[in-house]
């Protein structure tokens, strides 16, 4: 039985509220407003530069090294921003669920592009950052987009399959905080991919299979300089199949996460 157009149409309306009731909400009742969008990222890098630019001289041999902080900062911080809501999306809105009857995963989907419009207010700041920096625009800057929605993709299985299991066990929330600290220090933010390279081959290229890893390596590689390590580049062709992984596991959280919440999603109201 086919859909009635209407029906889409009161979705994306809906949608399209609660994204911009959740943007609003995110900085209602602070001095700064939405300038915390921009100020989070930008504190976080200046305290990282600082410390591991300036005081333990990481990422002296890569070049434009404070873009590539950059950079790496503010797509850290969407990916955490961005599952952090959508994991507490369907129980932030319990009191909506119980009222109205609509798809459940409109509310994380408008959680999670909240994120989405601070990265992209953000990434204009990385590149005007960047050209201050000397680097030269290149076609590759066009492959960034793609990247980007693979990172989304990413963030939103995760928020699909964590938020779904949230709903009945609120530790996942803790969990999950703790999780992305130890992941943090797992991917090469602070430091160049090289450091574990000269020590142990086989680790970098473990490290470059975590597709957070992939992702903001190819950010670097197509925005700042190609002289970034990247997961396409540093293994080799008889490990051609190490290269999808990354991907691999992107499609699986996304599918698994998809799946699984539709599954949970008809008793939300009565578990919230």
């Amino acid at each position: 039985m086919a859909i009635p157009n209407f029906v889409y149409k009161g979705n994306r309306v809906l949608l399209k509220e609660l994204t911009k009731t959740d943007f609003k909400l995110r900085y209602q009742g602070s001095v700064l407003g939405y300038l915390w969008a921009l100020l989070r990222p930008l504190m976080m890098f200046a305290i990282l530069y600082v410390v591991f630019g300036q005081l333990l001289r990481f990422g002296g041999d890569i070049p434009h090294y404070p873009v590539y902080l950059l950079a790496g900062t503010t797509l850290w911080s969407f990916f955490t921003e961005c599952t952090n809501q959508g994991i507490q999306a369907i129980v932030t809105r319990g009191e909506l669920i119980r009222k109205i009857c609509f798809p459940k995963y409109i509310v994380v989907v408008s959680a999670t592009l909240t994120a989405v419009i601070n990265l992209l207010i953000n990434l204009i700041v990385v590149v005007i950052f960047a050209l201050i920096n000397g680097v030269t625009p290149s076609l590759t800057w066009l492959f960034v987009p793609l990247v980007l929605f693979e990172f989304y993709c990413l963030a939103l299985g995760i928020s699909f399959l964590f938020g779904a299991i949230n709903v009945k066990y609120r530790d996942i929330t803790s969990i999950w905080d703790v999780l992305t600290q130890a992941l943090f220090y797992a991917v090469p933010i602070i430091y160049p991919v090289t450091m574990i390279a000269e020590t142990n081959q086989t680790a970098a290229k473990i490290l470059l299979i975590n597709p957070i890893a992939q992702i903001i390596q190819d950010v670097r590689y197509c925005l700042i300089t190609p002289e970034t390590i990247t997961t396409w580049n540093y293994v080799g062709e008889e490990h051609w199949f190490w290269k999808i992984i990354p991907i691999a596991i992107t499609l699986v959280f996304l599918i698994w996460g998809s799946w699984y919440f539709r599954k949970k999603s008809k008793k939300f109201a009565e578990e919230i």
